[in-house]
């Protein structure tokens, strides 16, 4: 496996990596606060429903908003274009800071305006999210540093279980604050929550500065990296993962359409596929710590994608009434959170050691996972309107579950399902 060494069971039996390396030091826990600023910014304020709910307040129909929040949500399938400028000049984590900061600015500017349709509005709320988005790849690259195995799992569950959590938590205070207080107001409230936790980043763990006395040897380098972890055959399966069908979670937006078929009311559905969903989302996130290190990421993923494509079953086959909704719901939920954690452990697999390019790396990578969720919503779509409600979870389950089981069976039978790698993370 690329830049992955094992190190025998000895290492494996000792909280201690190489050079007295440690989860302590490592401190992964800490990423669920540094995904704090993008995830206030996308997944609550642009996809989380703080922005719709702003724009239906001003009188923008349904078709209008979603057109407005896709050109919004693209810096999250583009950033690959500008995030490498974060493997130079500062410190990942300056950057950090340096993106939160900007993306509160530009919020509170943009919620200034009267009109959140106006062009100027729409300008500052994407330049923000360009920003956040420097966040996002900052954290990809101090995760790439990560030596410890077994640190790297634990960062990806709180990575996704932060995200989950503060875009929620951040969408209903703005809903909640948007009865009692001005625009304005509104928006400096989603300004502080962007910026805010941008200030954890001088609490992350010290990284080596990799500095090239010129831009010559310091683009070799670069290509070298690049060359290490996409231009090998190694690189085909992982690939795959990125774009294969499985644990996309495409029908977490979509199941809501459906709930009337299962005799569930609105209420039930505000609170099953809102806060609570995003809790059980989170949770599972954070149930992947459980899955032991010495897995290869990749095949604990594939596994736990047939694990959540299983889950749909409940609401394929089952009866449509309230208490297959709810269970089929909980179950789905769970694991996708479960699987996205899996899937930022494969993302770093797949990236190895974070080197000189470890931003920029990560964000091409972590980017191909969004093209799953689009196809996969148009196909889910698909299903529903041809078989119905059942349709819906019964075309993502079998789509889902014959992708995760082709590329789990490549894993098993060419990788090998335990493979010591709680070890050391060489250089590139």
């Amino acid at each position: 496996m690329n830049e992955i060494e094992a190190v025998g069971a000895e290492a494996l039996q000792t909280p201690l990596g190489p050079s007295g390396v440690s989860d302590a030091t490592e401190r992964p826990w800490l990423y669920s606060l540094l995904i704090a600023p993008s995830a206030v910014m996308m997944n609550g304020v642009v996809q989380g429903g703080a922005l719709a709910y702003l724009l239906s307040e001003q009188g923008v129909r349904s078709g209008q908003q979603s057109h407005i929040i896709q050109i919004l949500a693209l810096p999250t399938s583009l950033y690959f274009l500008w995030s490498p400028i974060t493997d130079f000049l500062v410190r990942r984590r300056t950057w950090l800071l340096i993106g939160s900061l900007m993306a509160g600015v530009l919020m509170a500017a943009a919620f200034h305006e009267k009109s959140l349709t106006s062009t100027t509005v729409l300008v500052l709320i994407f330049l923000s999210a360009c920003f956040s988005q420097l966040v996002v790849s900052s954290c990809g690259g101090m995760m790439g540093a990560i030596r410890l195995e077994r640190s790297r799992r634990v960062a990806s569950s709180f990575y996704q279980a932060g995200s989950m959590a503060f875009g929620a938590a951040a969408a209903s205070v703005m809903i909640a604050a948007s009865s009692r207080v001005s625009q304005t107001i509104v928006g400096l409230i989603a300004a502080t929550l962007i910026a805010l936790p941008g200030f954890f980043a001088l609490a992350a763990p010290p990284q080596e500065v990799i500095a090239e006395s010129a831009f010559g040897e310091a683009m070799r380098r670069v290509w070298t990296e690049f060359k290490t972890t996409f231009l090998r055959w190694d690189a085909a399966p992982y690939t795959a993962c990125m774009l294969f069908p499985m644990a996309s979670g495409a029908a977490v937006s979509l199941l809501t359409g459906v709930a009337r078929d299962y005799r569930v009311n609105g209420d039930s559905v505000a609170w099953m596929n809102g806060f609570f969903g995003t809790l059980l989302m989170a949770a599972g996130a954070l149930a992947a710590t459980r899955v032991p290190a010495r897995m290869r990421a990749a095949v604990a993923y594939l596994s736990m994608s047939l694990i959540n494509a299983a889950a749909l079953v409940v609401l394929w086959f089952g009866p449509l009434r309230p208490s297959t909704y709810y269970l089929g719901v909980t179950l789905y939920l769970f694991t996708v959170g479960t699987c996205y954690a899996l899937f930022t452990a494969v993302v770093l697999e797949f990236l190895g050691d974070s080197g000189k390019s470890g931003s920029g790396r990560y964000s091409i990578i972590n980017s191909l996972g969004n093209v799953p969720v689009l196809y996969m919503l148009r196909l889910d779509g698909w299903g529903g309107d041809k078989w119905g409600a059942r349709g819906l979870s019964g075309t993502e389950a079998v789509v889902g579950g014959v992708g995760g089981a082709l590329l789990l069976a490549y894993f098993v039978i060419r990788k090998g399902v335990n493979v010591e790698i709680e070890g050391a993370v060489t250089g590139a």
